[in-house]
């Protein structure tokens, strides 16, 4: 996706039939944006120790990669779809992964909700980021043709709860417009609150089985004719020959592998977790960048691949020990 294509040629193109040449070029001088595309790996290790991977999957040349960024003391965040925006009339663009700030405020201006809304004390992080997309999504006058469910953009949220332990989540958020004149084809559009999708722990509490945890954007392929390429366990599950070889060279591997097979993925030391990922991440990146690293409650999170952009860290601290979980709290099956 060209750095600098109309977000509303972008967003069509990339979801959804492609515009007209005469519909691209009517929509020149619309805010651009450029969009990230990936998928994020993520395994809670013995002694909860989380270790996780982003993987580039660009939608063109020239997009974006995923960036991470630290939420607050205990979460980081791994960011995709328009992370990247730049308005006509500013030569600096906007990155969402840039001077980040949570706020334990209510949100200032009046969303439109979906129902079925998660936890409330996602709103910390949740807002923060609803506050920035506002006035960017908010200069979106074209009609967008694509499906209510697709989201602009999505943050998985890695880290800690205070007295629950590690969680992984997908926040995602959505845009829905009103035609507000006929003539002109003129568009009001509005950033949705987030849907949250918890990812880890398991449903189940903790006889649930505890394997990798995966997520990526988009969801879908671009196009019909092309194939998603299968999540990381069931390379593991399925006996994938390079995932094989991994297993068989190496005595350490083995018996990881044999005890996420098991849905016991939590009991794997975290140094062979992630020496796991570190070997097999280039076999499937399909040759695309990636990065890997580490969370840990009390010291925080550590690279082991680091990005090619340094990563800003925040002095956030208005989330409270006492916060609540993000999460839901596990039940007895």
């Amino acid at each position: 996706m060209s750095r600098h294509l109309p977000i509303a040629a972008f967003l069509a193109s990339f979801l959804f039939p492609v515009l007209t040449t005469a519909q691209t070029q009517q929509r020149e001088d619309e805010i651009v944006a450029s969009l990230a595309g990936g998928r994020v790996i993520v395994q809670v290790a013995k002694d909860d120790v989380i270790v996780f991977a982003a993987i580039d999957q660009p939608v063109e040349v020239k997009s974006v990669p995923p960036r991470l960024l630290q939420l607050d003391a205990t979460h980081v965040g791994i960011i995709f779809g328009a992370t990247e925006w730049q308005s006509p009339a500013s030569p600096e663009s906007v990155r969402l992964d840039r001077n980040f700030q949570s706020t334990s405020q209510g949100p200032k201006q009046n969303y439109a909700p979906y129902p079925g809304q998660a936890e409330p004390d996602l709103e910390t992080i949740g807002i923060a980021f609803l506050e920035k997309l506002r006035p960017l999504v908010g200069q979106l006058h074209h009609k967008l043709d694509f499906r209510p469910d697709d989201p602009l953009f999505e943050v998985v949220i890695v880290g800690f709860a205070p007295g629950y332990g590690p969680e992984v989540w997908e926040m995602e958020y959505r845009i829905e417009q009103e035609q507000v004149a006929t003539r002109g084809e003129y568009w009001q559009t509005r950033i949705l609150r987030p849907r949250f999708n918890q990812l880890y722990p398991p449903e189940g509490g903790k006889h649930a089985p505890h394997t990798l945890v995966e997520s990526r954007y988009p969801a879908e392929p671009a196009t019909k004719n092309q194939a998603a390429e299968p999540p990381l366990i069931a390379l593991i599950q399925g006996g994938d020959p390079a995932i094989a070889r991994l297993r068989s060279g190496e005595p350490r591997f083995a018996k990881a592998l044999d005890s996420i097979d098991r849905g016991q993925a939590q009991k794997v030391p975290a140094v062979d977790a992630a020496d796991f990922l570190r070997a097999a991440l280039p076999l499937i990146s399909g040759g695309n960048k990636f990065f890997l690293g580490t969370m840990e409650e009390q010291r925080g999170f550590d690279w082991i691949v680091p990005p090619d952009e340094p990563v800003e860290k925040t002095d956030d601290k208005t989330r409270p020990p006492q916060a609540p979980s993000l999460r839901k709290k596990p039940t007895t099956p």
